[in-house]
């Protein structure tokens, strides 16, 4: 029988598949390096747009604080001349109290009496002053409590002083009393 050699036909077979199998090998790294080449460049491109945004709002993110400090300022800056506002409003509302004051003071004042010092803080008044008599202070202290601008009188000391006779002797005394504060507005509409 006759012997055919197939020997190098499937050697050569073998060849072509390698040469085959390296060529699909080699196109699928490039097709894989390509791929991997597309994404990454499409994910840097999304990650260039993302910074950019990023950017464009840490801009406008610091242009809105600045806004903020600004809005801030100028709210302490209101708050300061309300507070400021308030005061001389205050002090209109009290300018014509003081006036009252002295006004009842001067008024409810019995003879016999001499103030030598009056100190007020807020609506609490304190009087120092030289009195003839014990009487004349009791006479002080109820005229205070029929006034109208005055209240609540307080005799804190009261103390001889001169000499021994009742004639020559005076009294010193500390009176503590409060002012009533009055709606002067509508008394200055009606008048």
């Amino acid at each position: 029988m006759a012997h055919i050699n197939l020997l190098p036909w499937r050697e050569e077979q073998r060849r072509e598949q390698q040469r085959q199998f390296l060529t699909i090998l080699g196109l699928s790294a490039v097709l894989m390096a390509l791929i991997i080449l597309v994404v990454h460049l499409r994910i840097a491109g999304m990650i260039d747009h993302q910074e950019s945004r990023n950017r464009f709002l840490q801009g406008e993110i610091s242009k809105v604080e600045k806004q903020i400090k600004e809005i801030n300022k100028l709210e302490e800056d209101k708050q300061r001349l309300l507070a400021r506002m308030e005061v001389i409003q205050e002090l209109q509302r009290n300018r014509p109290e003081v006036v009252h004051l002295f006004d009842e003071i001067a008024r409810i004042i019995p003879d016999g009496i001499h103030l030598d010092s009056l100190k007020q803080s807020g609506d609490k008044l304190v009087l120092n002053g030289v009195a003839q008599s014990n009487a004349r202070v009791s006479a002080f202290m109820r005229n205070i409590e029929g006034s109208d601008w005055l209240a609540e009188p307080r005799l804190e000391v009261i103390e001889k002083k001169g000499k021994s006779s009742q004639r020559d002797s005076t009294r010193s005394f500390v009176l503590h009393l409060s002012q009533v504060k009055k709606d002067t507005g509508n008394e200055n509409q009606k008048k």
